[in-house]
């Protein structure tokens, strides 16, 4: 498949959500709601649940599986208020000892301007700047869209994983050819140059790991479970200075041999 291709796959309605692989690798999830300061953003999903008998906390950013569940989860656009709430459950974690599981899936945070009202630049900064240091494991896997400071929202972790056909970009190749050629009608051309492929990442050393998709089969989620399991057995075990140096060391070698 041509970049563009696959970046029509990562929008595809018919792949599964955040929600639907909280179902199938999360046992016994319990939602946590609200932000403390302004709302519950609906764009955001987040909570406590186990994964082969370890507790983890847990938040996917949810696009919606129908037409009513889309317009309720904004299409996955989180505002502030989403990304605050993310927050909130990871400082939890940390002081619970708990590791962080995130599901990023998302074109990028909502920029209407109710959202810029209430800061959401700073939100998605002060996410980026507190999990670079959070003193507990991160695992992000992109299921879908991965797009722009949205997505990197949810994505400062120690490892980064993709499915095959998910995509991950600073910017969509649409806003990029209008950025860059002043033609939305090159998207091809600009999905092909921001290298925003799962196999164009992990040889970038951007993602470590690309998931087989299987048709998103149930032997697909159950390996996955069992891959996240084992990571965070792994993860877990790692001092946590050294997990938190070896994070800050995978961001900071990023072009280093480009």
């Amino acid at each position: 498949m041509t970049a563009y291709e696959i970046v029509a796959r990562s929008r595809d309605k018919a792949r599964p959500t955040a929600l639907q692989y909280i179902e199938k690798t999360v046992d016994g999830f319990l939602e946590l709601h609200g932000d403390r300061k302004f709302a519950d953003d609906k764009s955001i999903v987040g909570g406590i649940g186990s994964i082969d008998g370890r507790a983890v906390t847990v938040i996917g950013i949810e696009k919606g599986a129908d037409t009513n569940a889309k317009v309720l989860r904004n299409f996955g656009c989180a505002s502030p208020e989403g990304y605050r709430k993310a927050l909130r459950l990871m400082r939890q974690a940390e002081k619970f000892h708990r590791p962080v599981l995130c599901f990023v899936d998302t074109s990028g945070a909502y920029c209407g301007i109710g959202a810029e009202e209430r800061g959401q630049a700073e939100a998605i900064a002060d996410n980026l700047l507190v999990m670079s240091g959070l003193k507990t494991p991160i695992l992000s896997i992109v299921i879908g869209e991965g797009g722009s400071g949205g997505a990197l929202g949810l994505a400062v972790a120690d490892n980064v994983w993709m499915t095959e056909t998910a995509t991950y970009s600073v910017i969509s190749p649409e806003g990029c050819a209008s950025i860059l050629y002043k033609d939305a009608a090159k998207a091809a051309d600009a999905a092909e140059r921001l290298k925003m492929t799962a196999d164009d990442l992990l040889n970038l050393g951007a993602v470590e790991k690309v998931i087989a998709e299987r048709e998103f089969s149930e032997e697909f989620f159950s390996e996955l479970k069992s891959d996240i399991a084992a990571f965070f057995d792994t993860a877990c075990a790692t001092d946590v200075a050294t997990l938190v140096q070896k994070r800050y060391d995978r961001f900071r070698k990023f072009g280093s041999e480009v």
